[in-house]
């Protein structure tokens, strides 16, 4: 039995852990790669190596709980400079009034006090519009727990009528001669992309009792209820999702082999894995050269975690492993020296799928949030619960289709 078989991650995200976080998470990938040594050399001996992978799932395992609670401390020290946040005079009165909506139904007032807060209408589906400052706080849990969210580019709308102008190039040209013709050269080539909208809805649930409790605190009970009912949708939609009355994910997007130059907009490129329902570190690297440099930069590798496992085992030309753990205070576990985020959502290793992108999400992919979540209290419907029907609107598309790019595992 090795030391990490019965030792798990620490259960909490405290930044005083993070020192000795760090240096198990170094230990563990130290052992991870001896015992994969072991096992290459007993394939090449012809031996059995059971005890080896054995002994290497465990050590994996290890390794992915260490990184996510490394990672969720990270997360809490960037988030440190949020919990000041005040708000002016009007926008507390508005949290004041809508809190006492939530607790006990009084409404009084509640009205104005959204319109001066937020300028917005009456809104003729009934409901009210979460306090900025809540809406604040389920946008940045969702954050947390929605992976397309950290590397996306998010903005806030007033309606559903964004758009964005792509210029796809075709410009041409010349040089010429101080007194020779100037020709007219062809124009670039501009179209229209815009993200594709729906409408989330969530009927979260508390007694009058828990309402009625001072020290239940009602704010934040909806922001987490919601950060994870929306959530958990929402990153399904970015992910894969059709467009039709949702989000359209980069997996739902046409993909080809060709290249940038000759790809249609809106279509995406993928590299193919090298071997029959494998990957290789081959394919990754040209995965990453297949991007072109100005995206490079800011790319970063986006798969499901049980892709991460397989690729810890993978090697460079010199024998180097290409997946490192972030040793350091805010740095990242990397492939090939580029930040991994793990997404659920992504599919599996097998035949055919598309397990693994890479890209520049920023400039790929934009979600939008229509502002205004709003809450229609019901103490009625569900009694002795009260009942809190609560509807967000969201899009969410691929802005840049020369951003982001997919690996296809060969059949």
């Amino acid at each position: 039995m090795n030391r990490f078989e019965t030792k798990n991650a620490p259960a909490g995200a405290n930044p005083a852990d993070l020192p000795r976080v760090i240096a198990e998470l170094g230990q563990a990938f130290n052992e991870f790669k001896s015992t994969n040594e072991q096992r290459l050399k007993a394939v090449e001996q012809n031996k059995p190596t059971g005890d080896f992978e054995a002994k290497l799932a465990n050590i994996d395992k290890a390794l992915t709980d260490l990184d996510g609670v490394k990672s969720a401390i990270d997360e809490l020290s960037k988030r440190s400079a949020r919990d000041g946040l005040g708000g002016d005079a009007q926008a507390q009165e508005h949290k004041k009034a809508f809190n006492r909506m939530m607790r006990k139904g009084d409404d009084d007032g509640l009205m104005d006090l959204q319109a001066k807060a937020l300028n917005l209408g009456t809104d003729t589906d009934g409901g009210y519009a979460v306090p900025e400052e809540i809406d604040r706080s389920i946008i940045q849990l969702e954050r947390n727990l929605v992976p397309m969210r950290q590397i996306a580019n998010v903005i806030t709308v007033g309606t559903e009528d964004y758009k964005k102008l792509v210029n796809s190039g075709g410009a041409v040209a010349g040089w010429v001669g101080e007194t020779a013709a100037r020709p007219e050269t062809a124009a670039p080539k501009l179209g229209q992309v815009a993200p594709f909208f729906g409408e989330l809805y969530a009927n979260p649930a508390a007694t009058q009792k828990m309402l009625d409790d001072v020290f239940f605190d009602a704010e934040a009970w909806l922001a987490s209820e919601l950060s994870i009912t929306f959530g958990e949708k929402e990153n399904a939609a970015f992910t894969s999702g059709d467009g039709v009355s949702k989000a359209k994910g980069i997996l739902a997007y046409a993909n080809a082999v060709t290249s940038d130059a000759t790809r249609a907009l809106g279509t995406l490129q993928y590299v193919v894995s090298g071997a029959a329902a494998t990957i290789n570190a081959d394919a990754l690297l040209d995965l990453v050269y297949a991007l072109k440099s100005g995206y490079r930069a800011n790319a970063s590798w986006m798969m499901n975690p049980l892709t991460i496992s397989i690729l810890r085992k993978l090697k460079d030309v010199d024998g180097q492993y290409i997946w490192r753990p972030g040793l350091d205070a805010g740095e990242p576990s990397t492939l090939l020296s580029k930040a991994i985020v793990e997404n659920d959502d992504m599919p599996i290793v097998a035949a055919n799928s598309l397990p693994i992108a890479f890209g520049d999400f920023k400039r790929g992919y934009t979600i939008a949030d229509v502002r205004g979540t709003r809450v229609l209290r019901d103490p009625y419907t569900n009694k002795p619960y009260v009942s809190f029907y609560t509807t967000k609107r969201v899009g969410g598309g691929v802005m840049d289709s020369n951003a982001i790019k997919l690996l296809k595992v060969s059949v």
